[in-house]
């Protein structure tokens, strides 16, 4: 039986004009915790949203389990496969409660409605999040960070077993930013399998079980963090001069850039 989960088979995808990915494959297999990194505008938001079914490849195809994609139903793909966008807009007036509700909508039919299950969802969605407390509270009313965390809340309501999530530490401060990404860790020593769009090289490091680095839409190193991410590697595909050393809390490599004088 084959570990591959995902799989991306040398998919070309694209706006218009020129492809932002021309033609990458990457495999993303059971119970792997990836971080993809790369310089703005390389394809890492791209591809995670092909990996969601939100981009459709002009050429080649995504795999879920070994079946297309793009032959599947949205409400099946939906309920194995979650997203969090970069920039998402809750609609107005909606409460965290409601939005977090809306994480349980691909697991009903004409069937099965509404649940005690999703009650459960939710409430361990929010106890997780800790938005317990602004259940009632307007979306509109939060924080950028609580409003952050209602998204995430969703996609844990939505408990599907990949895990998508696009820059999910953006307005949280620093505190925020790793209690998000050690709750994913612990979803991912859960059995979930993660794959997260990170701008911080010393956050992905620590936290990845495998760091997938992208550049001009290609795969530049993909590894384990220790065999990936070097000082050459960086230099040549950020632009920019660093020592790496390791972290002195976690023993992973941390990046650190040259002084510009």
């Amino acid at each position: 039986m084959s570990h591959t989960l995902l799989a991306a088979d040398r998919i070309s995808v694209g706006y218009g004009g020129a492809p932002v990915i021309p033609g990458l494959s990457l495999d993303i297999s059971r119970g792997e915790f990836v971080v993809v990194v790369g310089p703005n505008g390389c394809g890492k938001s791209t591809l995670l949203k092909t990996f969601a079914r939100v981009n459709k490849p002009t050429s080649g195809h995504v795999q879920l389990d070994g079946h297309r994609l793009n032959r599947m139903r949205g409400r099946v793909v939906a309920r194995r496969v979650s997203l969090l966008p970069q920039s998402a807009v809750a609609p107005e007036a909606i409460t965290v409660g409601e939005l977090v509700a809306r994480g349980r909508h691909p697991h009903h039919t004409l069937l099965r409605q509404w649940s005690p299950q999703d009650d459960a969802a939710i409430a361990a969605a929010l106890e997780r999040t800790q938005l317990t407390d602004l259940v009632r509270t307007p979306v509109a009313s939060l924080s950028g960070g609580q409003r952050q965390r209602a998204w995430v809340a969703m996609v844990l309501a939505q408990d599907t077993e990949v895990i998508l999530l696009d820059e999910p530490t953006t307005f949280l401060d620093i505190a925020h930013q790793f209690e998000l990404l050690e709750l994913m860790a612990d979803l991912n020593a859960e059995g979930r399998t993660i794959v997260a769009v990170l701008h911080d090289l010393n956050q992905a490091a620590r936290f990845a079980s495998r760091l997938v680095v992208m550049r001009e839409g290609e795969v530049a190193g993909d590894g384990a963090p220790h065999d990936v991410l070097t000082a050459d590697l960086v230099e040549e595909v950020f632009g920019i001069g660093v020592e790496v050393i390791a972290d002195p809390q976690a023993g992973t490599p941390m990046v650190v850039p040259h002084v510009r004088r």
